[in-house]
């Protein structure tokens, strides 16, 4: 994993590796931060605009549709061009898109400028995992990416209240104008004080592709899109269960939210270390922990005091989650880093449509309680999965590359 990135650095031996690190990290931000962000000032562009929630939520689902579609081809065609301008170029293309959205007077002007950058998406995310990869001593490779999620975790968590904020306080435009000086900021980093990454040994498109020739990396992805599957096809219904099951006013249930959002961040610190240290172990033990996490729910989701404590813990497991997620396909595929972090967009967006659409029908059957239902059924699909990958592995070492230290 992370050969590809690793190139650069033979040759760029005093390269400040934090100060690259910060850099990604914070693009990896700007960008969820655009992503997410839409979702905190959709009732604003749809009085804006004039149209209805409903339309406006074309603004987060063709972005989504956008991501998923790239995630597989797009880092595979630019994975031979030099890594920093592909990412100067995607930072420059948000940029111009949010500040035409500024300006935009018709809603479908503002959803073509949303839309278009959305295929860059997985290019630059990709692209900066398998950098990090690349700065890291061999062995080391999750401590690095964790780093890279960290920024994917707050872009998360802050995207959304940052823009219903500068929409609430000042206007829709200068909430927008957040989004194109967050990327146009870490562009001029990038393109002052990153190096030239250039792919001096190029895999050719049919290489890269012969990858889904192994029988583990569908696996893989198959994994990927369960584990996210268990954890976001309850989490999106969080704000929903703590109202309705957990009775909590609606000040607390934001500050809830709020904190499961830091705890991913502080998940993703966690992952790198536990990832590097005992990795199958890590990722054969995570679906039961997720599961317990789940039981308690139905045992305790109305007690607040023990709801609380489970957001905290619930929180830990999504941020260990989006690194599992990254390592498990980018060891099936580390001859191809670029395409097998495509993949894995795709398959944890896959995995959120999925797990979401499964748990609202439990909720349509039983009730907003029974929710959790949703994400035990997935925990048990990844666990199965990912242990019959371990007992595969174990029989013929082969099949990955990345084994238990």
């Amino acid at each position: 994993m992370g050969l590809k990135g690793r190139e650069f650095m033979e040759k760029e031996k005093g390269i400040n590796k934090q100060l690259l690190l910060l850099i990604m990290a914070t693009g990896v931000f700007s960008i969820l931060n655009t992503e997410m962000g839409f979702i905190g000032i959709l009732p604003y562009i749809a009085e804006n605009y004039q149209v209805t929630v409903v339309q406006a939520g074309w603004l987060i689902s063709l972005f989504a549709l956008g991501v998923a579609v790239a995630g597989p081809t797009m880092p595979l065609i630019m994975s031979r061009f030099n890594r920093k301008w592909v990412m100067v170029f995607i930072l420059g293309l948000f940029t111009v898109c949010s500040t035409i959205a500024v300006f935009a007077e018709n809603f479908y002007v503002l959803l073509a400028v949303r839309v278009l950058p959305a295929f860059f998406h997985p290019v630059y995310c990709a692209m900066a995992f398998t950098v990090a990869a690349g700065l890291a001593k061999t062995g080391e490779e999750p401590k690095m990416i964790a780093k890279i999620n960290m920024g994917v975790a707050a872009g998360m968590v802050a995207g959304v209240p940052i823009s219903n904020f500068l929409a609430e306080q000042f206007s829709l435009a200068f909430s927008m104008a957040f989004f194109a000086l967050a990327t146009w900021l870490v562009m001029l980093a990038t393109l002052y004080f990153m190096p030239s990454m250039p792919v001096k040994e190029q895999l050719g498109y049919g290489e890269q592709l012969a990858v889904l020739k192994k029988p583990m990396v569908w696996a893989s992805i198959a994994a990927v899109i369960f584990l996210n599957g268990s954890i976001f096809g309850v989490f999106n219904y969080l704000a929903e269960y703590l109202g309705v099951v957990s009775g909590i006013a609606p000040s607390l249930i934001s500050i809830l939210l709020l904190v499961y959002g830091l705890c991913n961040v502080g998940g993703s610190m966690l992952a790198g270390n536990l990832l590097t240290v005992r990795p199958l172990m890590v990722v054969k033990i995570f679906p039961l922990a997720v599961a317990v996490i789940y039981i308690a729910l139905l045992g305790g989701g109305s007690i607040w005091p023990v709801m609380g404590l489970i957001v905290v813990l619930w929180g830990l497991l999504g941020g260990i989650n989006a690194n599992i997620n990254q390592y498990w396909i980018a060891s099936a595929a580390p001859e191809a880093p670029d395409f097998a972090n495509g993949l894995f967009l795709t398959a944890a967006n896959m995995g959120c449509v999925l797990g979401t659409t499964v748990s609202g029908h439990f909720i349509d059957a039983w009730g907003t309680q029974y929710v959790v239902l949703g994400g035990l059924l997935f925990c048990l699909l990844a666990a199965l999965t990912v242990w019959v990958q371990c007992y595969r592995q174990r029989s013929n070492p082969q099949l990955m590359v990345q084994t238990e230290q």
